[in-house]
């Protein structure tokens, strides 16, 4: 298995995977020219010809055996610049009566466009064959989710100083959003599946001027929709505790359609940035035997980035010796640098 570029003849298989993501899944909606469009954008974000806070890298992950996709992941450059980032912000208001002597706090949901100009990890997906518990399933998730971390360790001078990431929000047996039934649909005149297209396809100008400028009391909601605000969907839960392990935290910020939380960090202060570091390639036909502990590499190469799992640690001298199948996985030879991640 490895992370690459997605390339302009992956468009099939693209759309493979927005089709089996599903409802909520706002990021990789099933549109084939909207797919088409994506890859036309990261092409020419890996290429360098766009503006940097315009940039959208988008990454797929190979199964090298059969050849297909099984899954993705992506960078948005800055988020907000040309199309506005909205979600909602928790916040608190305290009511008190002295004559009475009652003290009330209520939450409140404010209309925000805080994360305007921070990077943004998304559009994360593995598809169910490629889950589970085995050991080898467990690492496709990592995969994914760490990889982006190496590329913006590698390319640091290219990010903000946040990044943030949307975790798709709960939905119950009926693939039914409460969030969306108690407040949302109150305000838009759709239902959540063409909101969420319409977010997915990047109009999303219709959020602020639909959506009221007040604060929303949440205790109008039901409390069915309450239990939901800052809640995951059940098969976004593996990802969200890989974020959480990088050190994203929640800050209060939920997504407007669902309730999702959004994590957030500064970028130098992420686990997997701090901890990676480079090393000399060493391309051995006798390499040593793998160890116990897991390696990440990645090339340093925006162009031809690749990231795959090694079976050993560097040395001493910071040298990494790989077998003939491993450099040829990474397209590296002697001489090549990677940067690499003990996770």
């Amino acid at each position: 298995m490895r992370i690459r570029p997605i390339a302009r003849d992956d468009l099939d298989g693209l759309q493979a995977l927005a089709q089996q993501a599903g409802v909520g899944f706002t990021s990789l909606p099933d549109n084939r020219e909207f797919l088409a469009g994506k890859i036309e954008a990261a092409a020419s974000a890996f290429e360098e010809r766009t503006p940097v806070d315009d940039r959208l890298y988008f990454f797929v992950l190979e199964d090298e055996a059969s050849g297909e996709l099984a899954g993705c992941c992506a960078i948005e450059g800055q988020v907000g610049r040309e199309v506005p980032f909205y979600n909602y912000r928790l916040g608190t208001l305290a009511h008190s009566s002295i004559q009475l002597d009652l003290h009330r706090t209520i939450d409140t949901l404010f209309l925000s466009s805080d994360h305007t100009g921070d990077a943004e990890v998304c559009s994360l997906f593995l598809r169910p064959e490629y889950r589970g518990e085995a050991n080898k399933h467990l690492r496709n998730g990592a995969l994914l989710s760490k990889a982006r971390w190496l590329f913006m360790a590698q390319f640091r001078d290219h990010f903000p100083n946040k990044v943030l990431a949307e975790m798709r929000g709960v939905f119950d047996e009926n693939n039914t959003s409460p969030f969306w039934e108690s407040l949302g649909k109150h305000f838009f005149p759709m239902d959540f599946n063409e909101a969420d297209r319409l977010t997915g396809l990047g109009q999303k100008s219709f959020i602020g001027e639909l959506m009221p400028k007040f604060p929303i009391y949440t205790t109008f909601m039901a409390e069915e929709a309450r239990a939901c605000i800052g809640q995951v969907h059940r098969h976004t839960r593996p990802a969200l505790e890989m974020l959480k392990k990088e050190g994203l935290r929640w800050e209060g910020y939920i997504d407007i359609f669902d309730g999702g939380p959004t994590v957030e960090a500064y970028i130098d202060d992420v686990r997997a940035i701090r901890n990676s570091r480079l090393c000399q390639v060493e391309v051995s036909t006798s390499a040593p035997q793998e160890s116990v502990s897991r390696w990440l590499a990645a090339t340093t190469y925006m162009l031809s980035f690749t990231a795959s799992w090694i079976g050993r640690a560097p040395s001493e001298d910071n040298t990494i010796v790989l077998s003939e199948q491993e450099a040829q996985r990474l397209g590296v030879a002697t001489g090549d640098t990677l940067r690499l991640l003990e996770t």
